[in-house]
């Protein structure tokens, strides 16, 4: 069964472990199919995110914002700081055709995971 399926109530909801497989940071030779969408603000962004994470604010996504062209016709995975905010971004992002999940757990799930979080200058970063 794919993660990209909608659920009864809404879109699909993964764990963190999931989110870094099909984002590919779950391993070494994992290059993911999906892209990882982080709809945190920009300051908790700078402090911390995953790796080839794409960026786009609930807010922005909320008033239009479109996602960036290598993004638009790839499976996305939601993450924001502890999943509250992922959940409405997916619930917009599937009304809108595409195909969403969002992160149970968030970047906090991610960091307590030992999943890689770095900065806005690629160094490590921490969880705002």
């Amino acid at each position: 069964m794919s993660i990209f399926r909608r659920g009864r109530r809404g879109p699909g909801r993964v764990s963190v472990q999931e989110a870094a497989v099909r984002t590919g940071h779950g391993g070494a030779d994992d290059g993911g199919d999906a892209v990882l969408l982080d709809v945190r603000e920009p300051y908790e962004w700078q402090a911390g995110h995953a790796p080839r994470a794409v960026h786009l604010p609930l807010s922005a996504l909320a008033a239009g914002a479109g996602l960036p062209a290598h993004a638009q016709a790839l499976p996305l995975v939601v993450i924001c700081r502890s999943g509250n905010r992922s959940r409405q971004a997916a619930e917009l992002l599937v009304a809108r055709g595409s195909q969403a999940v969002d992160v149970i757990g968030g970047m906090r799930d991610w960091a307590e995971a030992g999943l890689p979080v770095v900065d806005e200058r690629g160094r490590n970063g921490t969880v705002a």
